[in-house]
């Protein structure tokens, strides 16, 4: 599978750092370029045409919106995901009208971020909870026109979270992605291999998410694997 290639833009070196590390700890993501400011971004933007731009809001000089402006002129192709310490209704509408397509606090958490990423990466919005409270508020509120990834910020279903999940479900998926079998899994919590199937069923339809190496990955990033799991066999019932 070919990565997701990604352009950080930021003018701190250490977040910079801390971005790449986060993302190419998956081999999921590939980091093609860093830049500092406005300039170094359209430059390798230009030369890399990353899938994802990570592009902070407020640096020295042109500002992220106005990077963004010009980096969905210069590179269409490439997704803008703005990352900022605010999240203000107000940073967050100018930066849809700015083009980008998503918006995320610098406190997010690892999984957020790789989360986010995909999500703009695959054609989606992806905005935090809670700037997509603020920004839904000023949505129902401004009648001026939206770029069509604000007027449907409504309609976007939520990322999945563990939060969905009862503490069974979270235990059965825990074992799903140890790579268990479903009558494996029964016998370890005592119960039948059919209500095994019918948790995996309802994890499935919570998180949206069908394959067993999804739900894996869903699973290491949430911590509930301490350790790399074994590689899965195919499911029986």
């Amino acid at each position: 599978m070919t990565p997701i290639r990604v352009l950080v833009v930021d003018d701190h070196g250490i977040v910079r750092e801390g971005l790449r590390q986060v993302l190419q700890s998956d081999a999921d993501f590939e980091v093609v370029g860093e830049a500092a400011n406005s300039a170094e971004a359209m430059a390798i933007a230009a030369r890399e045409r990353p899938d994802v731009i990570l592009l902070d809001i407020t640096m020295p000089g042109d500002s992220g919106l106005v990077t963004a402006q010009r980096l969905r002129q210069a590179v269409p192709e490439s997704r803008v995901l703005m990352l900022s310490v605010h999240d203000d209704a107000e940073y967050v509408l100018e930066s849809v009208r700015a083009g980008a397509h998503g918006y995320l606090r610098k406190d997010t958490t690892p999984a957020d971020l790789r989360a986010a990423v995909r999500a703009v990466h695959s054609g989606d919005a992806y905005f935090s909870p809670a700037v997509a409270k603020r920004l839904t508020e000023v949505l129902r509120s401004d009648a001026a026109p939206l770029p069509p990834v604000a007027a449907a910020l409504s309609t976007l279903p939520s990322l999945p979270t563990l939060d969905t999940l009862t503490n069974r479900e979270r235990e059965v998926l825990t074992l799903v992605a140890t790579g268990l079998l479903n009558k494996e899994i029964a016998a370890q919590l005592g119960i039948s291999a059919r209500t095994v199937e019918a948790h995996r069923d309802s994890v499935v339809r919570k998180l949206g998410i069908r394959s067993a190496a999804g739900l894996t990955r869903f699973a290491m990033e949430q911590g509930l694997l301490r350790h790399e799991p074994p590689v899965s066999r195919p499911d029986g019932g």
